[in-house]
């Protein structure tokens, strides 16, 4: 895939199948340790052990549609070849952690691509799935979270097209503003 943000859009649509109510996703950007980290947290049903053990392998899935599934075993190459690592964590009944590390510099590294965009299709997904974005750049911190927008908002749907673009540009600029790119 071409950007980062797509592998962890796909990953959360496997938290949506997993039938998920609630999903968190961090990108953990650190210049000084030269790394990024990237987390995907569900409650959705988990997976036992037989399964977590094949799970990366792209001719396990539990789709009907196809016999093949890539999503995991694409990110964890993509990790694997920045100098990083990938695991997954998972129980039955208790939801998933994905983790994927990747070495910042790294000259195959992806872009981090457009995330806005990502949580907006998530929410367009659905959107009765409570989201947290949160990003970190060397320490400094910004957190999306629908709960908070819901209780804002009252009997306004997350999906109405005004609160979709708020929700667009209120990532984009807390993203910019974590890394001190000013845009007029």
């Amino acid at each position: 895939m071409r950007e980062l943000s797509l592998h962890i859009l796909d990953i959360a649509q496997n938290s949506i199948t997993a039938e998920s109510t609630f999903i968190e996703i961090e990108v953990h950007e650190d210049t000084i340790n030269d790394e990024i980290i990237i987390n995907i947290i569900d409650n959705g049903k988990g997976m036992d052990e037989s399964f977590l053990k094949s799970v990366a392998d792209p001719f396990v899935t539990t789709r009907k549609t196809r016999k093949v599934g890539l999503g995991i075993s694409l990110f964890k190459a993509a990790a694997e070849m920045c100098n990083g690592r990938f695991e997954i964590h998972s129980k039955l009944g208790s939801g998933t952690t994905v983790t994927a590390r990747f070495q910042r510099s790294h000259i195959d590294l992806v872009p981090l691509g457009n995330m806005a965009e990502t949580m907006i299709t998530l929410i367009m997904a659905n959107e009765m799935i409570d989201y947290v974005y949160k990003h970190i750049f060397d320490g400094k911190t910004f957190v999306f979270d629908t709960r908070e927008v819901r209780l804002v908002l009252e009997s306004v749907p997350l999906g109405d097209l005004g609160v979709l673009q708020w929700i667009r540009d209120h990532i984009d600029e807390g993203i910019c503003e974590i890394k001190r790119v000013y845009v007029e």
